[in-house]
């Protein structure tokens, strides 16, 4: 026997060690890992083995495994064993805590842990019935010295989590020693108040103590205030204040030590924490004594500025991770009412606000060694896109804080913008050693410039969103910020990458610019000409456009379009100019592309808002869109527009092009012509509008009329343009859906036969790989001819349905009045909607809500019913119908595309339908009426919903409501909480409850199917304590209210596993009997919820988990009496009703 253990321990020892060794290759990390866990599985040996293995003699590492083995044995083997091996076990353990440790500041800590853990498990198995010496025991280990006092204290710590916090156990288990602790509560208090005492008496005062002693008293000194902690939250007030509450004014003394001051704080702030009756927590005033708060100041003073301090040094850390730990606690003091005003804290906001301007700085990429924070993140991320990737975030997350500092000092705040603006301006452009490679001398992304003008940016534009809102306009500094848009506008630079940063700081500026109209010529010449910048190489040579230059072009587009949207009355005075250097830039020979050229147009329209004449807006609106709807609704264009395959020649689909030559200019220039006619479209429906005031509205000629409820009936000076424009738009569409039919994908070249494919970005933005490669030398940007055919017919699909959503919020009556428009969305929309993918993702989301949402409640019936129905019905079918996706990449790939693809629809549905929900009830406060006839009102309290008329007209309409509701509750057993969690919640009873008003009783098999249904969710969702909540209340909400009318609910419940039928009996009693008691909602759910428990499913991470059983011993409670039905019993007499029974004490 000891050969065997010992030849064993050997292997295990060299087993461990190969797991535990950084150099070990995986395969025979696996092989030592599988060997120590087939030996803790299925050895005979595991206890003399652990035994020998935590022998102090051995390393930390292998000490730590042999006491592993000796807790599986207890947990999983305990009920196994034989009393002998119990006790046996129990003695040797006690022998580990009393002398199996090296002294208290020399042991690991994680074998202290596994000690405790160890003593924990044996004490939930055997205590207080088979082991009633326990703490006896415990407090005799405590006079063998500190190590042994500490792991005394980790023990009661542990036991109290355990059972009280993490209430671990069976709930007998949990009952028995519970209340044997309350019992001895006195003692335990007083054992560690004792401890307490020792080590005050002994160091308080003492400096003559040798060093390894006072270690040695604190180390015991925190473990002790930390179980103190642990037992404070629950136990009885009176053992906190016994003896005059000498337990608080010992850790006020405590509060002095700045070893012991953060545990003892914890301690009080637990303590006065509580919660009670008055006169029970009056003991407490005694910290308001003249020394209690004397100590209490003088501790939160130091702390204060120990804190501040320590914040201060994570927060300019080089670790940039350790950075980012710091904002939620300086967002929580900037917010905070009270402390937000301390002087203390506003002079660290100022300092906040200067560190800003190196945290604000991207630098640190593990790949580099340019500076200190490199060598961190080489930890911390395990590339250079996972850094940027966090990068972002933080910065993100900094700006946030940052907004927030500058609401305090916001003064200081533009000072300090200022200086770094200037500064910058001044620097002559470093681009350091990496380099952009389309052009000598320009940066790249990695730049010391362009790190510092992209962070100094980021402050501008937090600041200044902050002073406006934080100062009156007599204090804005509006000299100052004009000084420094006129050095912006100076600054002149032939560097993409720092010229968007220029733009920026333009844009931030420009509201000081409302202030000084003057300026605004300059502002939009300098706008102007970002539009058109190129990298010249030479000679009047242009590079090619890399993705720096594209961002600057659509940048300066981006900030006219935001100038024209926000402040359109002070740039009205400037139309003429605008309008005239527009036309300028389009005849002339500058390559705008036709985003570019449909953003300018779409400023256009902005500023012609405020003409606030129809005729004149009309008439402009004619002038500028006149070359795009001649071309749009020639023949040339209906004849591509109506005919698949004339459009797939159009567009050069058909053709075969070979990657080494440029594709034919004809086909580039018919799709850049498609765009910018859907472009433009785009930019003049979203946004001409007509004058929000009613009275500028009509003096302008907007207003033809009043509906019959009073409200202003207006008309768009663009509907002319759009109406033109629809017959061919809705061809579009349709001919893009019948592109998915067989017969048009053979149509498609070699080339482009995977162009109705999705991208690489977006396969990998559906999989959750949103970090793509660092382009650090900004190389020109470079696509394949089918990565162009692909982004060209996505983009085209997209702005289709994009303008015909925004057309019914734009004309409003004119477009909900065009005659057949049901007929003519449905049959270019919705058609085949069954094989096209990509509709519900875009049309559902984009067109139909704003159709909905903006729909004259008269044309409810003629337009809405006819369109939603179809719709609803092709929604059933996500689940159904095989996602559309030709994909060459792996099986697994593959899979996991459809899969994720599949849940991203599921949920783009259910959006949707929650939607509808919320758009055909009303909810009403205050009504206790119920939409059914159920026996008791469920939660009289909440608040009930009333139809709308939308809800009332959809109602109408059997087959629409009958789909919505068979489609929400199949979707609450979709793989997918999120959608589970809503649906369950929001929209199934909602719909359930209108059936009496809507198509009369239901069939029993829908009720049984409906209930059912929430029962599969609970097996698929159930172990999500969101989703448990949301679908248990859904079931008992179905289950109380139909189950008087349909006896077939019994029937499914009664299929429940380990279902209990006499709890079922007596809640279906409760239920179904009007003169039976009835019992508190909460105690109603608690039953329901243990009748159904046996639907929940286990998750996945669960289901192969080996289960802990720890038996009940003989319980220490009287067992309750049975009730006796006095009425009923068969002897009636004195005698008999006071006999004793057998289940007396």
């Amino acid at each position: 026997m000891a050969d065997q253990v010992s030849t064993m321990c050997e292997q295990l020892v060299k087993a461990v060690n190969v797991i535990m060794d950084a150099e070990t290759s995986q395969i025979y990390r696996l092989e030592a890992l599988k060997f120590c866990e087939e030996f803790k599985e299925t050895s005979s040996l595991c206890v003399p083995c652990g035994l020998k293995l935590a022998d102090k003699g051995h390393s930390a590492v292998v000490r730590h495994f042999g006491l592993q083995v000796l807790e599986h044995v207890i947990k999983f083997r305990w009920n196994n064993m034989q009393q002998q091996e119990k006790v046996q076990l129990k003695e040797c353990a006690m022998q580990l805590l009393s002398n199996g440790t090296h002294s208290i500041l020399e042991e690991e800590s994680h074998i202290k842990d596994v000690l405790s853990r160890i003593t924990v498990e044996m004490i939930k198995r055997e205590w207080p019935q088979h082991w009633p010496d326990m703490l006896k025991e415990m407090e005799a280990l405590t006079s063998q010295g500190e190590s042994q006092t500490e792991l005394v204290m980790l023990i009661l710590l542990r036991l109290a989590e355990d059972v009280i916090t993490f209430q671990t156990l069976p709930t007998q288990r949990r009952r028995d020693i519970q209340q044997t602790l309350t019992q001895n509560m006195d003692s335990v208090f007083s054992f560690m108040m004792a401890i307490l005492h020792t080590i005050l008496e002994s160091t308080l005062g003492n400096k003559h103590l040798h060093f390894y002693t006072a270690r040695a008293h604190c180390r015991v000194a925190v473990a002790a205030l930390n179980t103190l902690a642990g037992y404070i939250d629950w136990v009885s007030l009176v053992h906190i204040t016994n003896n005059n509450c000498q337990l608080l004014e010992m850790l006020c003394l405590l509060l002095s030590e700045p070893e012991l001051q953060l545990e003892a704080a914890e301690c009080l702030l637990i303590a006065i924490s509580r919660k009670g009756k008055l006169e029970d927590r009056k003991p407490f005033m005694l910290l308001f004594d003249d020394v209690a708060i004397h100590y209490i100041l003088s501790a939160a003073h130091i702390c204060q500025h120990k804190y501040m301090e320590a914040l201060l040094a994570f927060t300019t850390h080089s670790s940039q991770f350790l950075k980012s730990s710091t904002l939620a606690t300086w967002g929580a003091l900037f917010r905070h009412e009270t402390l937000s005003k301390d002087s203390v804290v506003v002079e660290k906001a100022v300092q906040y606000l200067r560190a800003c301007m190196t945290n604000l700085v991207k630098i640190g990429f593990p790949s580099r060694n340019n500076n200190p924070s490199c060598m961190y993140s080489c930890v911390d991320f395990d590339s250079d896109e996972d850094f940027n990737s966090f990068f972002n975030a933080f910065r993100a997350q900094q700006g946030e804080v940052l907004r927030i500092a500058c609401r305090i000092v916001p003064l200081e705040a533009f000072q300090i913008a200022a200086e770094w603006l200037q500064y910058q301006i001044a620097s002559p452009i470093d681009t350091g050693d990496t380099t952009s490679k389309t052009a000598e001398g320009l940066c790249s992304i990695l730049s010391p410039s362009v790190v510092q003008w992209d962070a100094m940016t980021i402050f501008m534009e937090c600041m200044v969103g902050q002073i406006f809102k934080s100062l009156e306009e007599e204090k804005l500094p509006i000299d100052q910020s004009m000084e420094l848009l006129q050095a912006v506008l100076n600054y002149e630079t032939k560097d993409p990458l720092i010229l968007s940063c220029v733009l920026t700081n333009v844009s931030a500026l420009f509201p000081f610019v409302i202030h000084r109209t003057h300026f605004l010529p300059q502002v939009l010449y300098k706008l102007f000409q970002a539009i058109t910048f190129e990298i010249e190489t030479g000679q009047d040579i242009k590079a090619p456009r890399t993705r720096a230059v594209k961002n600057v072009r659509r940048h300066a587009c981006s900030s006219i379009i935001k100038i024209c949207r926000d402040y359109p009355e002070f740039i009205l005075p400037c139309f003429d100019m605008f309008y005239n250097h527009v036309k300028k830039l389009f005849s002339s020979n500058a390559t705008l592309t036709h985003l570019e050229k449909s953003s300018l147009m779409e400023a256009l329209v902005l500023i012609s808002n405020q003409f606030k004449d129809f005729a004149k807006q009309k008439a402009f609106l004619d002038e500028l869109l006149a070359s795009v709807v001649a071309e749009w609704t020639s023949d040339e264009m209906k004849n591509v527009l109506w005919d698949p395959a004339v459009f797939l020649s159009f567009v050069g689909a058909d053709q075969v092009v070979l990657e080494q030559s440029k594709e034919t200019d004809t086909a580039s220039l018919n799709r850049a012509r498609l765009s910018f006619h859907l472009y433009a479209m785009l930019g003049v429906v979203k946004r001409a509008r007509w004058p929000a005031d009613l009275e500028e509205a009509k003096a302008g000629g907007f207003v033809v009329g009043y509906t019959s409820a009073g409200a202003p009936i207006y008309r768009n000076p663009c509907t002319a343009q759009f109406l033109a424009s629809l017959p061919n738009l809705l061809a579009l569409i349709r001919t893009q859906n019948r592109l998915f039919m067989p017969e048009n994908m053979s149509r498609l070249s070699e080339t482009f036969s995977r162009a109705h494919e999705m991208t690489d970005m977006e396969k990998n933005m559906v999989l959750g790989l949103t970090q793509p490669l660092l382009d650090i030398h900004d190389t020109p940007v470079y696509k394949t001819n089918l990565e162009r055919m692909q982004g060209f017919f996505t983009t085209l699909y997209d702005n289709c349905f994009h303008v015909l959503g925004n057309a019914g919020v734009c004309l409003q009556r004119d477009f909900y009045t065009i005659d057949g428009l049901a007929e003519e969305i449905t049959g270019s929309a919705f058609c085949p909607l069954s094989i096209v993918f990509a509709f519900s993702l875009t049309c559902s989301r984009v067109f139909v809500k704003q159709l909905v949402q903006s729909c004259p409640q008269e044309y409810y019936d003629s337009l809405l019913c006819p369109l939603l129905g179809p719709l609803f019905t092709y929604m059933m079918q996500v689940r159904i119908y095989k996602v559309y996706i030709v994909c060459q990449d792996s099986q697994v790939t593959q899979e996991m595309l459809e899969e994720q693809l599949v849940r991203l629809l599921a949920r783009d549905v259910l959006d949707l339908l929650s939607k509808f929900v919320t758009l055909c009830f009303r909810m009403i406060e205050g009504r206790e009426d119920m939409m059914m006839d159920s026996v008791q009102a469920v939660s009289p309290a909440q608040p009930t919903e009333e139809l709308t008329e939308l809800g009332k007209c959809l109602m109408k309409h059997e087959n629409i409501y009958m789909t919505l509701l068979t489609l929400s509750f199949t979707s609450v057993s979709w793989k997918d909480t999120t959608n589970c969690h809503r649906t369950a919640s929001v929209v199934c009873w909602t719909l359930l409850r209108q059936v009496p008003h809507s198509i009369g009783n239901l069939l029993p098999e829908a009720v049984t199917w409906f209930f059912t249904s929430v029962l599969r969710g609970l097996q698929m969702h159930g172990q999500h304590e969101v989703c448990n909540f949301a679908l248990s209340q859904l079931a008992m909400l179905i289950y109380e209210n139909l189950r008087p009318r349909y006896t077939e609910l019994r029937a499914v419940m009664i299929q429940i596993p380990n279902i209990n039928t006499e709890a079922l009996d007596q809640f279906d009693h409760r239920l179904m009997d009007p003169s039976a008691q009835k019992v508190g909602e909460k105690k109603r759910k608690d039953q329901f919820r243990k009748l159904i428990a046996g639907t929940v499913g286990k998750a996945l991470c669960q289901q192969f988990r080996k289960e802990v059983h720890i038996r009940n011993l003989p319980s220490l409670f009287k067992k309750p009496k049975p009730d006796k039905d006095i009425l009923n019993s068969e002897t009636l007499g004195l005698a008999a009703l006071f006999a004793s029974t057998n289940d007396g004490l």
